[in-house]
């Protein structure tokens, strides 16, 4: 059924403005808009602008003239983001439709704050605290009423509100803490959130909280949103029924990898949690942070990356445990097939050990409902098959909302994602290829840049073409994930650029380091060149032994777990390659 359009008003943010809003809204002919406006709970947003980024409120309201008066009379109160409501070019956008009830609105309202995070020229959403809502009367009608919505704000100011898609794609958007959770994902947020209060009440420390999950399963969202509880928890520090936290808690959130770093901190800022460092590397925390002072709470975003040996920056054995004495509660988010070098491998006995720690306190969680890839259960189970057993069975007759090729060469299958790119529902497509090809971020090729190289054709690694931008442009992408720049269309990503973010469509690349042998795949670390998977490794009886099989296993797995719609393949090795296309029934192109 259509629905009717949203009535959505932009008025000036002033007293005067307001006045005037109010006199036409009690003299509008059109009873329904009236009624609306008037007499039904409606979402309001401010805001304004500084040098060139917007600061925005968002907010839902039974008496949208009592609450904006009740703003304007905080312009003076010190602290409070109303004072900005004196600048100048201040937009007050009220929003109603004839279906709004109070759930609706605090969704519409919770979506709003989850949208203008990902705007690239908003720097900061206040009141960003969500309360996205479980089902109710007119819950299935949400999705389409938001679409009318952001669709009629897009057309008074398209610079605020752009298309979605170029929301939805952005990784601070993925990353962020206000999506809707599952009920899974919500369960395990209310079993920290508790067990972040006991510690809290009772100086009880040393607990952890192992939460593993494949990719897709949900585990970075689950944590970036229960972190975000936990700070905006702590900031408030009043004790009543719904915070019971009596004093500021210390959370820090620990990630591994360098551009999810990034996103996490870029998050948080737009989110007004700047009460001093958030975010670590596991070496800068280990290193800032004293046993003998433990803070409150740790979150380890892909804990499956810690190093369990030393290495030149750390002088440790094992990340996970000098992180768990220097915290009173830990929470990790753990992904065994996703562990990509020797230093990171987990002996069973050491990693039952943590399992064990948290399975005695009922902190042991398992996810498994897929969320990232729109793939029915039997196109799922192909993908698995593939990269956990190292078979490749003919691909199901229907692929669901999904889509995958194989390709005759890397040329077609780089013309494919060029293709889907140019969509503007698809944008954020890219190669991707396993390491087996050389690469060194700190030293030059001859003064050529690193490349996968096929035959005739070739293209730069990852940040190889960003080299030759001068100081500006280069300024003005480092906030962006590798896929989310432009000119990375022309580049081939890796496992250090794309692990921990999604793709529309990913084209995977399957270097010679995995062969089709006697109707099963290899690996064959002697063609990698990620020499910290190929090493051995020093185990703790004494012995050395290498993984490298194992690790390469591992990274073709996150490789191709990469697209949300679609899977396109080249694959190096000509049995894998003919293999491939015979199980992929036409479903492959050739020149």
């Amino acid at each position: 059924m259509e629905l009717a359009n949203p009535i959505i008003k932009k008025i000036e943010d002033s007293e005067l403005g307001l006045n005037k809003f109010e006199l036409e809204i009690n003299a509008c002919k059109n009873k329904n808009e009236k009624k609306v406006i008037k007499d039904y709970p409606t979402v309001y947003i401010h805001t304004w602008k500084r040098k060139e980024v917007y600061e925005v409120y968002i907010g839902e309201s039974n008496d949208i003239f009592e609450r904006t008066r009740e703003h304007y009379r905080n312009r003076k109160v010190q602290g409070k983001w109303q004072k900005n409501l004196r600048l100048k070019d201040t937009d007050l956008y009220v929003i109603g439709h004839e279906h709004f009830n109070k759930s609706l609105t605090l969704d519409v309202e919770n979506r709003l704050m989850h949208y203008l995070t990902g705007v690239e020229n908003v720097r900061k959403v206040h009141n960003a605290r969500g309360n996205p809502q479980n089902q109710y009367y007119t819950s299935n009608e949400f999705d389409q009423i938001f679409h009318k919505i952001w669709l009629k704000l897009g057309g008074y100011n398209n610079e605020l509100f752009p298309l979605e898609s170029k929301i939805i794609d952005s990784a601070i958007f993925k990353a962020s803490p206000l999506h809707k959770l599952t009920k899974k994902q919500q369960a395990v947020k209310e079993l920290i959130v508790s067990k972040v209060i006991e510690s809290s009440l009772t100086n009880k420390t040393g607990q952890l909280i192992f939460v593993e999950g494949e990719a897709g399963t949900g585990k970075t969202v689950l944590n970036s949103s229960t972190f975000y509880e936990l700070c905006c928890m702590s900031e408030t520090s009043v004790e009543n029924d719904i915070n019971p936290i009596t004093k500021p808690l210390k959370c820090c959130l620990i990630v591994n990898h360098k551009e999810q770093r990034s996103v996490y901190r870029q998050i948080f800022k737009k989110l007004c949690i700047e009460n001093g460092d958030l975010v670590y590397s596991p070496t800068t925390f280990i290193h800032k942070y004293d046993v003998n002072h433990p803070i409150d709470v740790v979150f380890v975003d892909e804990a499956h990356l810690l190093l369990t040996q030393g290495k030149q920056s750390y002088t440790g054995k094992n990340q996970l445990q000098d992180i768990l004495n220097r915290a009173k509660v830990t929470i990790i988010m753990f992904d065994t097939n996703q562990i990509l070098t020797a230093e990171q491998y987990w002996e069973y006995k050491l990693l039952e050990k943590y399992r064990k720690m948290a399975q005695d306190n009922n902190n042991h969680i398992v996810l498994t409902e897929q969320l990232r890839i729109h793939a029915n259960d039997k196109v799922i189970k192909w993908i698995d098959d593939f990269t956990k057993k190292g078979i490749v069975n003919k691909l199901p007759k229907k692929l669901g909302n999904y889509d995958i090729e194989i390709f005759d060469t890397p040329k077609l299958l780089e013309n494919k994602i060029k293709e889907k790119a140019k969509n503007k529902n698809s944008k954020l497509s890219r190669l991707v290829a396993t390491y087996d090809w050389k690469y060194s971020s700190s030293h030059t090729n001859n003064g050529k840049p690193w490349e996968v190289t096929i035959d005739k054709w070739h293209r730069s690694w990852n940040y190889e073409v960003a080299k030759n931008f001068s100081r500006n442009e280069n300024k003005g992408i480092k906030d962006k994930s590798w896929a989310e720049q432009d000119h990375t269309i022309n580049e081939v990503g890796s496992i250090f650029t794309i692990q921990g973010f999604d793709l529309n469509y990913v084209g995977v690349i399957i270097g010679p380091s995995v062969k089709y042998r006697n109707n099963k795949i290899i690996y064959c670390p002697e063609f990698s060149c990620h020499e910290k998977a190929v090493q051995n490794r020093k185990l703790s009886d004494g012995t050395y032994k290498n993984f490298g099989e194992l690790l390469i296993r591992n990274q073709l797995r996150i490789l191709m777990t990469r697209g949300v719609n679609g899977l396109y393949i080249y694959a190096c090795d000509e049995g894998l390659r003919e293999h491939l296309k015979k199980c992929a029934e036409k479903r492959y192109v050739c020149e």
